[in-house]
């Protein structure tokens, strides 16, 4: 239960103590600051506790925006402050001092709490009205101003994210708020609404598996009606404020999971037919996969950093005045809305074949656009990274055992990180392509390739291009399973390397979005289990050359690599996540 300590007077025909207890609280009053104190220890210190003045005049919205968002541990509006347990002690040391100065109660001790050393966040109202008025004039001209403005319109507006793709925003968002709200008014929570999201594209990867037309066209149909349910999860979250750590990660993660089963979807429906795909799913996998985590370690290295100004972002901006560039600029490198409704509409009137080349060119080019820019951004301007950025780059990398011995031993012989990353990756890539399958050499090359990786990420990583160590890595194990898989040559060995780079990459999702909860990395323990990227790497091509004379055992061993990686790893996300204390989250960045 939450509680709301109303200080001042009643007003007379005033609805706020009505429009609090709708927001959930507890409404308990105070005749005066003086009393507060007394009221806010009668108030368990494990729930959240807001002071508003009486005397407020505004929109429940804006109540709403204030008293219960649960991403922060305080905020405030003019006459409303609210707190949760974190930010508990600076309010009840607030409330102990002599009440001074002019203004509304709530609005001193916001200043008063932040003078304690809790940041109180104060949420932009736009033309949403919160205010004390001192008059009888004032509160008339107050009162005139929230009947000028429809805070419902106000909130299904703001329940669009504010940066968004160009079909996400014109083709999908137009009503999918309206969905939202329908949700919320049925009390429907985000999570469930991302679970219908996923039964949804899991009922589409099953339809395309058939083969059949019909089966395709339907599972283009689905794959839409998935989306505009993983819109709606996140307007309903906005919405409603209806925020946690554990949506945000459900939300990121079942997008993957959506996509990957689907690509998964169309190869087995294409075998149907006799047409083996199963190279260009996974291919698209690990295209898509690794340019997510270039996404990641940029914005990670560049978090808190501190740099002057780049030319080439300065040239980014100025084209960003350009309304119409906007748009190009999104689309172009194919978000999760256009890209989806590509695959969606070439999937109903093409063939699995064709829907894989258009993702795979469509997804290149979108990755080299962004990562070019990304790779200047950083040339040109001299940044200055912090210890926080550089641990999260060497979380992002996984590194097992093997690496980290190496890096202890010849880590300060090394190059710069990024050159002991290309140059092991490619003697790898190129050796594992060169020889033959389960060839000694390539051995010798994952020995040199997992030294090289230690000595990578011995040394902080805070050099300008450092950010690209994690997915030069990813790209490197992906891509030498892939090669791998497709030297071996027999029947179930590229679905086996699917559901191996598919364990592995959720992984490194999960990884993402510990670290963006504020949670840090998992455990070492976890990733000395499943070895590091380095350690799977030497396993694989290991597993390769024992099995060099019976290759049919191949896929058999990468399915119980595959199970046994995705088995610990999902026990202990699941437990994490379940039980994790991280602060409600909820992403408004680059469409995915």
């Amino acid at each position: 239960m939450s509680t709301v300590i109303l200080t001042g007077l009643p007003v007379p025909g005033s609805p706020l103590t009505d429009e609090l207890r709708s927001l959930g609280f507890d409404v308990r009053p105070a005749a005066g600051p003086e009393d507060t104190a007394a009221v806010l220890a009668g108030v368990p210190a494990d729930q959240r506790v807001a002071v508003v003045d009486s005397a407020f005049v505004g929109h429940v919205h804006a109540l709403r925006l204030a008293l219960t968002d649960p991403r922060f541990d305080a905020c405030a509006v003019t006459g409303a402050l609210a707190v949760l347990p974190g930010a508990r002690a600076a309010l009840d040391q607030a409330a102990a001092l002599p009440a001074q100065g002019d203004g509304p109660y709530a609005d001193r001790l916001a200043a008063a709490v932040e003078a304690a050393g809790a940041t109180v966040q104060r949420p932009e109202l736009g033309t949403l009205v919160a205010a004390v008025p001192a008059t009888g004039a004032e509160r008339a001209t107050a009162e005139a101003a929230v009947a000028a403005v429809d805070d419902e319109a106000v909130r299904l507006r703001t329940a669009v994210k504010s940066r968004d793709g160009f079909f996400t925003t014109f083709f999908i968002s137009p009503y999918s708020r309206y969905i939202a709200r329908w949700c919320a008014r049925r009390g429907l929570t985000p999570n469930q609404v991302t679970t219908a999201s996923l039964i949804t594209a899991l009922i589409a990867a099953g339809c395309a598996a058939t083969g059949e037309r019909w089966g395709y066209v339907a599972a283009g149909v689905l794959l839409l009606v998935s989306f505009v349910l993983d819109c709606t999860d996140g307007q309903l979250a906005r919405y409603s404020l209806q925020y946690s750590t554990m949506g945000a990660w459900l939300d990121a993660t079942f997008d993957r999971a959506k996509e990957y089963s689907f690509y998964a979807g169309l190869a087995l429906g294409a075998a149907r037919n006799g047409d083996d795909v199963w190279a260009l799913a996974l291919g698209a996998m690990i295209l898509m996969t690794c340019r997510h985590v270039v996404d990641f370690s940029f914005n990670e290295a560049n978090h808190d950093a501190t740099a002057n100004t780049s030319p080439t972002a300065a040239l980014s901006d100025k084209l960003d005045s350009v309304g119409w560039t906007v748009w190009v600029r999104r689309m172009i490198i194919l978000p999760i809305g256009e890209r989806w409704a590509m695959i969606a509409v070439l999937t109903a009137v093409t063939s699995p074949r064709i829907v894989f080349y258009a993702l795979l060119i469509g997804c290149a080019f979108g990755a080299l656009y962004t990562t070019a820019g990304r790779v200047l951004r950083s040339l040109t301007r001299k940044a200055k990274r912090t210890d926080r950025a550089a641990q999260a780059l060497a979380d992002l990398a996984d590194s097992g055992p093997v690496a980290e011995f190496a890096g202890r031993v010849v880590g300060r012989m090394a190059p710069g990180a990024g050159i002991a990353a290309v140059i092991g990756s490619v003697a790898l890539l190129w050796t594992a392509w060169a020889y033959g399958f389960g060839a000694r050499q390539v051995i010798i090359a994952a020995v040199f390739y997992a030294v090289l990786a230690g000595a990578a990420v011995a040394r902080p990583l805070k050099g300008a291009l450092d950010w690209l160590v994690p997915p030069v890595f990813r790209a490197a194990e992906y891509t030498t399973v892939l090669v791998l898989a497709v030297k071996a040559d027999v029947p179930g060995a590229l679905p086996a390397a699917f559901g191996l780079v598919a364990a592995v990459a959720y992984h490194h999702y999960d990884t993402v979005y510990r670290i963006r909860g504020g949670s840090g990395a998992p455990p070492r323990w976890l990733v000395w289990t499943i070895g590091g990227h380095d350690g799977r790497v030497l396993l694989t091509v290991v597993l390769a050359s024992v099995l060099a004379t019976r290759a049919t055992d191949f896929p058999v061993a990468l399915t119980a690599l595959a199970v046994f990686v995705a088995l610990v790893v999902l026990v202990e996300s699941i437990r994490f996540w379940v039980s994790s204390g991280a602060p409600a989250v909820h992403d408004e960045g680059e469409p995915a």
